[in-house]
């Protein structure tokens, strides 16, 4: 949508009485919703760190459970928490009844979402987290419950006005449930000291995954390196760039030590001066860029931008292990 339309249809609405109330209405939801979360933000203490110990001193993974719009919402704290580096599954309550407690062994922590805490299908869950001694974690906003009594750890949330006008349908408790929930699993990956490198190995796929690409993972490697010493004539060099097909050399010496790069600017910079009578370490232009293996794709992208240039060298101690094409960068969705 255009600037201009969008323009439009906003003093429309604004001049539409339906239209004013409609927007009086999402920003009372919002409105609403933030306050929860801020109230949440305001009430974490010692029994939210108390979550933190349990869930990372757990061998096994976070079972994740709830029923309803709380499923829903469990299902998506389990993906947050597997994606950051703490392995977590949903189990549906009513499921687990006809089966699936096999899938949550005594190494796991439960993780139950009810905002009432009295969810009647958590409570084969609960019973079997009692009986094997399995950590029980509650979320709930209901402090005198059967969920919460039973739990090891209540992170009980304080209680906000649903943004429903009738107060019935859940909206604030389940933008504060996801909102907990988010706040455990950032809590524990910062805990962890979860890297943007543990964070591509999760996420390899998709825009994210081409955000996090190294210059090691789609670098060219071995025989395919256009290397050549600093005395080999330039007769000899010019036939090794052809045969190497990156329109440029890198020259390196004894130690094998990139000294200098030959692109095809310093040929025709220098095909008046006997370009093919010289040596590659007369031809070369001294330096060069270059860029380690360990750094973003997206960040050599940037310096072949920055100088214009279409290759780049990858190196480490000096010298070269690899050399990165700018279309490379393209074809692997890197920008």
């Amino acid at each position: 949508m255009s600037a201009e339309s969008a323009n439009t249809q906003a003093t429309a609405a604004a001049g539409d009485p339906a239209g004013a109330q409609d927007l009086a209405v999402a920003r009372r939801v919002l409105a609403a919703e933030s306050d929860g979360l801020k109230a949440l933000a305001a009430s974490l203490g010692g029994e939210f760190v108390a979550a933190l110990d349990v869930i990372a001193g757990a061998t096994g993974r976070v079972v994740v459970t709830g029923m309803g719009k709380s499923g829903h919402v469990a299902r998506k704290i389990a993906a947050t928490l597997s994606s950051t580096g703490t392995p977590a599954l949903f189990v549906h309550p009513a499921e687990a009844s006809h089966g699936d407690l096999g899938m949550i062994a005594p190494a796991d922590v439960i993780f139950a979402l009810s905002n009432s805490g009295e969810t009647a299908e958590l409570a084969d869950l609960v019973a079997y987290a009692k009986r094997f001694r399995i950590p029980l974690i509650a979320v709930t906003g209901k402090g005198q419950s059967s969920l919460a009594d039973n739990a090891d750890v209540a992170l009980v949330y304080p209680d906000s006005p649903e943004a429903c006008p009738m107060g019935l349908a859940p909206t604030t408790s389940t933008t504060v449930m996801l909102g907990l929930g988010d706040a455990i699993a950032v809590a524990l990956l910062e805990r962890k000291g979860f890297s943007s490198d543990d964070f591509h190995a999760l996420h390899p796929g998709g825009k994210l995954g081409r955000r996090l690409m190294k210059v090691a993972d789609i670098m060219h490697t071995g025989d395919e390196l256009p290397l050549v010493p600093p005395d080999m004539p330039m007769s000899e060099a010019l036939l090794v760039m052809t045969a190497k097909r990156f329109g440029c050399l890198g020259v390196v010496d004894a130690e094998r030590r990139l000294i200098g790069v030959i692109t095809d600017g310093d040929l025709r910079r220098n095909m008046s001066d006997g370009v093919l009578s010289r040596a590659a370490g007369d031809t070369m232009t001294a330096g060069g860029a270059a860029v380690e293996p360990d750094r973003l794709a997206s960040e050599a992208l940037g310096i072949m931008n920055e100088r214009a240039i279409t290759n780049l060298f990858v190196v480490e101690d000096g010298r070269p292990v690899g050399i990165l094409h700018i279309h490379d960068c393209l074809r692997a969705g890197v920008a």
